[in-house]
């Protein structure tokens, strides 16, 4: 097993469509172009497989010691303030080794709202 410092483990809501997963898929495959070092795991709350708790221990069995949790939802309601910290509790139970690191979600960092603001602008300029 070769030690890896360091992964990134993506958190989305899930749905019963798989083709909902087309934009997270892509998220996940350019994040591991931009840091191909890190191994990225994309996990989902609900409908979708893997779950957090899945995707978790592939990042713990690789050999991570260190994981970088961000939740790729707009705003952080029930989902991320509730059911994702009692998640993040089974991992650290399941895998002390590890230190979990949680981000804000996704939609509340400035440069993503940016993002989204000019993505908007720029689609509605005639």
């Amino acid at each position: 097993m070769t030690t890896l410092s360091s992964g990134i483990l993506l958190f989305a809501h899930g749905a019963r469509d798989p083709r909902w997963a087309g934009p997270f898929q892509a998220i996940t495959q350019r994040i591991q172009a931009l840091r191909p070092q890190a191994p990225v795991r994309l996990a989902f709350l609900e409908f979708m497989s893997p779950d957090l708790l899945q995707a978790g221990a592939e990042l713990a069995a690789a050999g991570c010691s260190e994981v970088t949790i961000s939740p790729l939802f707009l705003g952080a309601g029930g989902h991320v303030r509730k059911d994702l910290p009692h998640l993040i509790e089974q991992l650290t139970a399941s895998h002390p080794q590890v230190q979990w690191n949680l981000m804000p979600a996704i939609g509340e960092i400035e440069s993503v709202t940016e993002a989204m603001a000019q993505a908007v602008v720029l689609a509605t300029i005639p």
